[in-house]
């Protein structure tokens, strides 16, 4: 796979949140989130890796309606959209209407455990496309001081439906 440069390039916000995403999942899971090597990365270095990592990696904030506030190459592509797009978007949107209350059930459960790793559902991409997530690490973004920022997700397994 060719690398390519994220559309957010030097972009100290992203990179701070690709920090607390990278930071977060570690404190809250016990694992690192992607490659050992992103512990010593930072910075420009620490997007480009999220960018191009083959994982799904997306993360809401804590709007009464979250907004979606990051997602990588391959979250992009998944939900056949673009960054001024996906940034704007609310991540309920990413659940046909009916699985919304299934969607809203596990994020709560997400909140009282501080994660999940054995998440699986059907999302909705941008143009209609519905495809099943397997085994996904749905946790909550929490920041040095413990405050809640978000919730975000990684996965890898996913099938068309």
């Amino acid at each position: 796979m060719t690398e390519t440069p994220p559309p957010f390039a030097n972009n100290d916000a992203i990179a701070a949140q690709c920090r607390l995403l990278r930071d977060s999942h570690l404190r809250i899971t016990g694992q690192p989130l992607g490659d050992a090597s992103w512990a010593t990365l930072d910075g420009e270095a620490l997007c480009s890796a999220f960018w191009n990592c083959e994982a799904v990696i997306a993360s809401h904030g804590t709007e009464d309606d979250p907004l979606f506030n990051y997602g990588n190459r391959r979250t992009l592509e998944l939900w056949e959209t673009d960054w001024p797009t996906l940034t704007t978007m609310p991540s309920r949107l990413t659940a046909e209407p009916i699985l919304r209350e299934e969607r809203d059930t596990m994020l709560a459960r997400v909140t009282a455990d501080g994660f999940i790793d054995d998440y699986a559902g059907v999302r909705i991409t941008t143009t209609g496309k519905r495809f099943q997530i397997h085994r996904a690490t749905v946790w909550t973004v929490r920041d040095e001081n413990d405050t809640r920022r978000g919730q975000a997700v990684v996965f890898s397994d996913w099938s068309a439906l």
